[in-house]
């Protein structure tokens, strides 16, 4: 067995032993609070330009498979565990976690207290850090930790778009069905769907709704997508700063009330920019499955799935548009209405994956609203 060093900008090192790839990751070191689904949030483009501690303890009982992916490939630079499973147990499996994260060229770390990382990165803050298994020492890790950019300031999201349109069609909520069997839902809308790090599951519970989806890359301006002659405009999930996102508060702003507009998380935060509202970074996020959030016009609380490092500020958000969701255990925005036009936005995930399946009436609530434009 192989040691291992995390080492954090602040100076903190934990060691443990190297599973996966070997060599060094680097990134924001962030925590999931997730018990299952971990290759669902590895293969989150969320994920992108961070590393991933599971506080749950073990990872990878059940193996990883093609049809649990959320895009074609990882996007977390590390894996960071308690204790990961050798020998995983499911008839859906295709290969183990070690071999997975081997043949994606991602290190990971196991055998160190997840449960103190995770408190550590509540108290400090979410933090850039280093994960090698060279044998560099401690003290030259902190050190290139400590030069790393942080995560404001990047498009990240420009980054890892499509570079060309494509149209989405398959159906299926949960990977784990077979998409062959699935019913057939004869198309009823046509959704423009701006991919700023994107993830199957949205796109395939727009299909359930009968929506045929077309993904274009971040840079597109509204006005080429009006052209598209949409029903509706989906913004979807992604990773870095909002406030960077070359262009997106504009083509959202060109958007609105011209078409339907539905957001999730970063697509939520666009949303916010194009109304004039601010964001900011969070301490240590959000990312987990069991984010209570409750309904300010209703007192119905769900929980959700939630990945985010950056929030809505309230006190910027202007007449346009009113908060309609908040986050129970900190009181930050979770969603908003445009009042002037038909558009919305959460800031946690209501298509899951992994996660419970609370608020997934939102994507029916989206062809509602373009059903009534009509």
């Amino acid at each position: 067995m192989k040691r291992a060093i995390l080492a954090l900008a602040d100076g903190t090192v934990f060691e443990g032993t190297a599973f996966g790839a070997p060599g060094e990751a680097v990134g924001e070191v962030v925590f999931n609070t997730s018990m299952t689904g971990y290759q669902e949030i590895l293969t989150d483009p969320s994920y992108v330009g961070q590393m991933v501690c599971m506080t749950y303890p073990e990872q990878g009982n059940y193996g990883v498979n093609a049809a649990d992916a959320e895009s074609v490939h990882p996007h977390a630079t590390g894996f960071i565990v308690r204790n990961w499973s050798e020998q995983p147990s499911s008839w859906r499996a295709d290969e183990g976690i070690d071999a997975y994260l081997k043949q994606h060229r991602i290190p990971g770390i196991s055998g160190l207290d997840t449960r103190r990382l995770a408190k550590h990165l509540r108290t400090a803050g979410a933090q850039m850090g280093v994960l090698s298994s060279d044998g560099t020492s401690a003290e030259a890790l902190v050190a290139r930790a400590r030069a790393l950019p942080g995560m404001e300031g990047q498009d990240l999201a420009t980054r890892i778009s499509t570079k060309e349109p494509y149209v989405w069609s398959e159906v299926g909520a949960d990977a784990y069905q077979d998409a062959e069997r699935a019913p057939a839902v004869k198309p009823r809308f046509h959704v423009v769907a701006y991919d700023w790090g994107l993830k199957r599951a949205m796109l395939r519970l727009l299909a359930e709704q009968g929506c045929k989806v077309t993904v274009v890359p971040s840079l597109t301006p509204g006005d080429e997508v009006l052209k598209l002659r949409p029903d509706g405009v989906f913004l979807t999930n992604g990773p870095g700063d909002p406030d960077a996102v070359k262009g997106a508060r504009e083509s959202v702003a060109a958007l609105l009330g011209k078409v339907p507009v539905f957001g999730i998380c970063l697509g939520h935060q666009i949303l916010a920019l194009a109304l004039g509202g601010k964001t900011y970074k969070l301490k240590f996020g959000h990312r987990g499955a069991n984010q209570p959030v409750k309904d300010l016009a209703t007192g119905k609380v769900d929980i959700t799935c939630q990945n985010h490092g950056f929030a809505v500020d309230d006190r910027s958000l202007g007449k346009r548009a009113r908060v309609t969701h908040v986050n129970l255990n900190d009181g930050t925005v979770e969603g908003l209405e445009v009042l002037d036009a038909p558009a919305f936005s959460v800031q946690y995930h209501p298509e899951s994956s992994p996660g419970p399946h609370d608020a997934r009436q939102l994507f029916g609530r989206f062809a509602t609203m373009m059903e009534q434009r009509r």
